[in-house]
């Protein structure tokens, strides 16, 4: 019997805040922040470490077409290299207007790429994120 991989990213005890100061970029650790305040009103829970690099709201027990399952963040967030990387669950699809209006950004599956959040319309990026979280909290 195949045994399932065990997911690597998962909840802990690691400081948010800890993390968050350690992000080299000036304006990536001040977005990063920011972004931590906007996903902390919007979901009304605290945030959690999962695995070493992502900041992460609430959780959901989720089944995969593949009989994988396991527990995953709500939303949430990760100051990269490249760019910061929000994590909205529902994806995109049912969000093309927001997506529309909302400015410099590049996305994958669930995944919203930003560089910096003066290259987005942060109110745009709130309800998005809110949108997002009153999906997520109706799956359960």
């Amino acid at each position: 019997m195949a045994k399932t991989a065990e997911l690597k990213t998962k909840v802990n005890d690691a400081s948010v805040t800890g993390f968050l100061n350690s992000v080299a970029d000036e304006q990536k650790r001040k977005d990063s922040f920011e972004i931590l305040k906007i996903m902390k009103e919007s979901t009304q829970e605290e945030p959690k470490m999962w695995g070493s690099s992502i900041v992460g709201f609430g959780s959901y027990h989720y089944k995969g077409a593949s009989g994988r399952e396991g527990d995953w963040m709500q939303i949430g967030f990760s100051p990269r290299k490249q760019n910061i990387t929000l994590y909205i669950m529902p994806g995109f699809e049912r969000y093309q207007g927001l997506m529309k209006k909302l400015g410099k950004h590049s996305t994958g599956k669930s995944c919203l790429y930003i560089k910096r959040l003066d290259d987005v319309d942060v109110d745009v990026l709130k309800e998005l994120i809110s949108e997002s979280i009153k999906f997520m909290k109706k799956q359960g």
